[in-house]
């Protein structure tokens, strides 16, 4: 009896270790570098050779320094940074006079302190070919 007694105090015990730990806020559990200081600031992703792919980010917050693995995509848009994410909108039409389309981005997401144009515009050259919808015939 006391065996059996000892045994359901000790899984409860074990119930209340589980549910302290899984209470812990995401912050407090991935915290592992000891560092006090909120208020980090982050320069941009630095590749470690040519101008994409992996590299390093290096952030500073009193007096204290971090480097962080990044990696830039090879097909980012050199224009307005990796750092800076943007919600585009349709193509527009294709202009006669230039021969491009056009379409704008408004900025969705600032990473790591970034300073990012609030809009942005980019174009491409028109498609030379005509697109038929051939599709179930």
């Amino acid at each position: 009896m006391q065996v059996r007694s000892i045994l359901l105090l000790l899984l409860a015990l074990i119930l209340v270790a589980a549910a302290a730990e899984a209470g812990k806020s995401k912050k407090e559990k991935t915290k592992k570098d000891g560092s006090k200081c909120e208020d980090w600031r982050w320069g941009p992703c630095v590749p470690n050779s040519k101008d994409c792919g992996l590299g390093y980010r290096e952030g500073t917050c009193k007096d204290e320094s971090k480097k962080l693995k990044c990696k830039i995509p090879c097909n980012w848009k050199k224009k307005f940074g990796a750092d800076c994410k943007y919600k585009f909108e349709s193509w527009g039409g294709c202009s006669a006079q230039t021969g491009l389309k056009t379409r704008s981005g408004i900025l969705k997401k600032a990473l790591y302190n970034a300073q990012c144009e609030e809009t942005v515009y980019v174009t491409k050259p028109c498609s030379s070919k005509i697109k038929t919808k051939s599709k179930g015939q």
